[in-house]
């Protein structure tokens, strides 16, 4: 995102960088002629930015950071707007049918495509997950998928890998045997390759080798009769890996559809 883009963003936060930036320059114990004159701006303008009233031009943003040897996450979206963020980010690495909000602030948080993976296997939001199944096919080759899943399997989320994988294959099947376009069937080719692969690699989910315990991935299960009802209509892919979800493949199938469309 550019310099001018990222400061549209910060906009929409003025009085929160108003806070940071005073703080800032009083941790200096400068005054604020002397950070105008640092920055490049005058003490009034300078003012009216520290009471919310004015926000700095990209260049001078950029000086800001580099003055005080900070980035972005000094900056960081409220806790309110992770959501928003991770969306970004999935729709960045391929989810294109989520969209990217421009009234979010970018922290460099969800830069690394596992960690995004990671994030939203473990946050369970039904639309994230899908998501997920463009995001690999598209970054098959970034991934380093063993490691991840041993990641996941210290976190006890491993199983939630697994399921996404093998949901993602049948979608790029599905897609395959419907006629991609071309490019697209190159990429639904590699990444059924890689992904196929990989679950070679790991062990085989089997009666005995899963823990007894149902992974509850879906948010809207609050209760004895929703975890029943859910589990009746579990595909065979959530029961072959023991977890709990209204996801089907063919949810995975319309995540990768509509972002090839949006593409």
């Amino acid at each position: 995102m550019t310099p001018a883009s990222t400061l549209k963003s910060l906009e929409l936060e003025r009085g929160r960088i108003a806070h940071e930036i005073r703080a800032l320059r009083v941790e200096r114990r400068w005054t604020q002629a002397e950070l105008a004159k640092r920055i490049g701006l005058s003490q009034s303008r300078l003012s009216e930015i520290e009471r919310g009233d004015g926000s700095f031009t990209a260049e001078q943003f950029l000086r800001v950071l580099r003055l005080f040897n900070i980035d972005l996450r000094r900056f960081a979206p409220k806790e309110e707007d992770h959501d928003s963020a991770l969306q970004n980010a999935l729709a960045r690495l391929g989810a294109a049918e989520l969209h990217e909000s421009t009234d979010v602030l970018p922290t460099g948080e969800h830069s690394d495509v596992a960690d995004v993976v990671r994030e939203a296997l473990a946050g369970g939001v039904p639309r994230f997950l899908t998501a997920l199944a463009p995001v690999l096919v598209r970054n098959v080759d970034q991934l380093r998928l063993k490691k991840l899943f041993i990641d996941l399997r210290d976190a006890g989320l491993e199983r939630r890998l697994g399921w996404i994988v093998e949901n993602t294959i049948e979608a790029v099947r599905a897609e395959l045997a419907s006629g991609a376009p071309r490019r697209w069937a190159q990429l639904y080719r590699r990444a059924e390759l890689v992904l196929g692969r990989f679950l070679l690699a790991i062990p085989t989910p089997t009666a005995e080798s899963l823990p007894e315990v149902l992974d509850l991935i879906d948010p809207s299960i609050r209760s004895d009769q929703s975890l029943k009802e859910v589990n009746a209509s579990a595909s065979a892919i959530s029961r072959r890996w023991n977890v709990v979800s209204g996801l089907q493949p063919k949810d995975f199938l319309q995540a990768l559809r509509a972002a090839r469309v949006e593409d």
